[in-house]
Formats: structure tokens, sequence, C-alpha cells
């Protein structure tokens, strides 16, 4: 009886913890940034999908144990009933596994096909550059029908709590498709934006690319992910998500500044 009456009370806190914690959007996250795009917010639902199964299949798995533990002890020395070769039992068990992994496979395969999807025409294309040991970003341009850099923002390394406009920034608008091309030529390096929820090598000889919606406006710290050199901790960067008219602004004034040649 007190087995029974503790179990039930560990379950009935458990509950009331997991309620109370899931109220919060960071719990809610299951230790995930807040996203601020639609390929993040899409990758955010898999995580948590993935949990909910992992917890459900957790949850199955223990209270069998638990019941085994409970109502199945050793009473006497009288061998219990034996279930070996039970056709449909071991039916059961084969085939569940299976339908979780395809499950799961198939929301995987869904997500990072919409991911990965890139457009025909982007509203903005930017052309990033890793090196040793900061970043450059090309924002591109078409002019009768020749693609050109019309304007371009190069950085230096930097110190993590180095002060505020001494990282590079990559300028982007909200709610418009972005391309990122990525390019390196020295290392291996990469392109990581934590509340993108996503990151992307960029390497030497090979043109990577992703394309985002950016839904919510602010500065989000970005860095480079692959180990690349002896300052690769000062590689870093902001992106900064502003209004459409905000964006068109900054961009004629980058505009002014190459055409009377004022970086």
């Amino acid at each position: 009886m007190r087995s029974r009456r503790a179990i039930k009370s560990a379950g009935a806190l458990g509950l009331l913890a997991l309620s109370a914690t899931a109220c919060s959007g960071q719990a809610s996250r299951l230790g995930m940034p807040e996203p601020i795009s639609d390929q993040a917010e899409r990758m955010l639902k898999l995580w948590q999908g993935s949990w909910i199964a992992a917890f459900s299949v957790g949850a199955v798995v223990w209270g069998l144990i638990i019941w085994a533990v409970l109502f199945h002890r050793k009473r006497s020395s009288d061998l219990p009933p034996q279930v070996r070769y039970n056709m449909p039992i071991e039916i059961l068990y084969t085939a569940v596994p299976f339908v979780i992994i395809g499950v799961l496979f198939y929301f995987t395969a869904r997500d990072e096909s919409y991911v990965e999807k890139t457009t025909k025409n982007p509203a903005v294309t930017v052309d990033v550059t890793g090196f040793q040991w900061s970043w450059q970003f090309d924002y591109k341009e078409k002019e009768g029908g020749q693609e050109k850099t019309v304007a371009s923002v190069v950085g230096t390394p930097v110190a993590p709590n180095a002060p505020q406009g001494a990282k590079p920034v990559m300028v982007v608008p909200s709610d418009r498709t972005i391309r990122v091309r990525l390019h390196a030529n020295d290392v291996i390096h990469s392109f990581w934006v934590p509340a993108l929820l996503y990151k992307k090598d960029v390497m030497p000889g090979y043109t990577n690319e992703f394309e985002f919606t950016a839904r919510k406006q602010g500065v989000y710290e970005g860095r480079c992910a692959e180990l690349c050199g002896v300052d690769h901790s000062r590689m870093l960067f902001q992106l900064q998500v502003v209004s459409p008219d905000q964006y068109n602004t900054w961009l004629a004034g980058q505009k002014a500044k190459a055409a009377g040649g004022v970086k």
C-alpha cells in the first residue's frame, strides 16, 4: 500500500511540475532559442514532436517496468507462466518500433525539404564569405540581366565582449525571402545564427545556400561554428532584422556610400 501511495504521489508531483513548466515559453521550447523565422518555427515543432514521442515511449516503458515490479514480484519458488514464442506479442514489439521510426522519418524528411527549399526570385540575396577570422556580406541585385554587388559589409575579428558596433552586421528585412549564399577561400567555416535554429557549413570551392523568412525584428548574435584557427572565437557577427522600409533606407545609404567612395 505504501509503495502504491508513493508512486501515485510521485506521479502527481511530476505531472504538476510538467504542467507548471509547460506554461513558460522557454520550457516548452525544450532548450531551443526563440525562433525568428518560418523555417525555425518548423524545426522547433519537429523538435517538440520528437520529445513528445520520446516522452510517450518512455512513459509506456517505465509504466510496464513499474507494473512488473509491483504486481509480478517473486512470491514463491514456482516458475511463473512463460510467454516465449508468443507470436502476437513478438509481432507487436517488432512492428511498433518500425511504425515509430516510419512516422519520425516522414516528419523529418518533410520538414527538411521545407527548410532546404529555395525559390526562383528571393527578395534579397546576400553572398556571405567566411574568412579567417571574420565575415563579408555582399548584397546582390540584378541590373540588365547581370548580377552585381550593390553594398558590402566587411568585418574584422572581435572579442565576444566587444563594444556595440564592433561586430559586422548583416541587415535583412522582415517578412521577405532572404537567400544566403555561403563562400570560403581559406578553410571550412560554419554560418550559425542560433535564433534561426540552423547552421550551414561554409566550404572552399563549394557554394552552400539556404533561404529564410524572418518574422521578428531585432538584433541576433551569429558566429562561426566550425573550429577554424587561432581566432575562431573572435569570428562573430550580428543579424539585424528590420522593417522593409528601414532596410530600403539602409541599402540606399550603403549604395550612396559606395558611389561616393566612402567605406
